[in-house]
């Protein structure tokens, strides 16, 4: 158990100035965000508590071929795969098909294009949801898979240390309420190449232009979180490269969504945080997330 600081969307930054939005890549946003202190418990020994059906998340020993993930075709080729047979393996329901659309890879250091994201959110709504399975299947295929149950699964990963420096930090989905939850539209940098794919693509941001919408659209929507003092933190302590997180985005068979099951959890909150406990010479977090579309029988 550890005490941290968390920072929120403060709703009271975007009233008047239309729908909030924030980049892709880096800090660039229309909202500010507001500090709280909160109590974050450990994982490791509990891990069998939590699932992605009761709070969203889970955290499983999961070694991976791939160490470094410097190569993206290793990636695609390799550590795909891998990530398709472990979500077959560890999600509870009988899998029909999974589709791995975006990976992310994170590293603190200031030449890094994506780095660890200190905000409560969740990556996507469901009408983002419902759009990733829209542009990345054909559209006859795509339009039959919405009607059943679908969900999007993040899978987390530290690369070649533990995450103890800036690590990952999930809310309970049990301790959250619907009104938690604030649209905001997702700013990527426009592309003039036709490619709709922004895997291997990413460049740090322009200084000039970070606070501004100039040279972005809106391709994504993701949830800003509004602050509670229901909500309740869990780390994985010292995660290692070993261990995966498996993070719950949507799920259409979520309690209150179309196919809603009472009790069955929706989405997780998450947040990169600062563990006070951590030394500092601890080596500068670095990871890797894959974002999947899972459908289900």
């Amino acid at each position: 158990m550890t005490t941290a600081t968390f920072k929120y969307i403060d709703p009271a930054s975007y009233e008047g100035k239309g729908k909030p939005w924030g980049k892709v890549d880096g800090p660039g946003k229309s909202f500010t965000l507001k500090d709280y202190q909160k109590t974050v418990a450990s994982l490791r020994g509990h891990e069998s508590e939590f699932s992605t059906d009761n709070s969203g998340f889970a955290v499983y020993n999961s070694p991976a071929r791939e160490k470094v993930f410097t190569d993206e075709s290793a990636i695609r080729n390799g550590y795909y795969p891998e990530v398709e047979a472990m979500l077959k393996e560890r999600l509870p329901g009988k899998i029909k098909k999974v589709v791995i659309f975006d990976h992310t890879i994170r590293r603190r250091d200031k030449n890094s294009p994506r780095q660890p994201v200190q905000q409560v959110h969740v990556d996507q709504t469901p009408g983002a949801a419902a759009a990733r399975v829209r542009r990345h299947l054909p559209a006859e295929e795509a339009e039959e898979l919405l009607k059943g149950r679908y969900s999007i699964i993040n899978v987390w990963r530290p690369i070649e240390n533990p995450a103890s420096d800036f690590p990952l930090a999930v809310i309970d989905w049990r301790s959250t309420a619907p009104s938690d939850f604030i649209a905001v539209d997702l700013l990527y940098p426009k592309r003039t190449d036709n490619d709709d794919d922004d895997r291997g693509k990413e460049v740090l941001p322009d200084e000039k232009t970070i606070w501004s919408r100039e040279g972005y659209e809106a391709k994504g929507e993701t949830f800003a979180v509004a602050p509670s003092e229901g909500h309740r933190f869990f780390y994985m302590k010292d995660m290692t490269p070993e261990e995966v997180m498996l993070l719950k985005c949507f799920d259409s068979a979520g309690e209150g969504e179309s196919l809603g099951k009472k009790g069955l959890a929706v989405r997780t909150p998450h947040t990169a945080f600062v563990d006070p406990q951590t030394p500092e010479s601890a080596p500068g977090r670095q990871s890797i997330e894959v974002r999947c579309l899972v459908f289900y029988e």
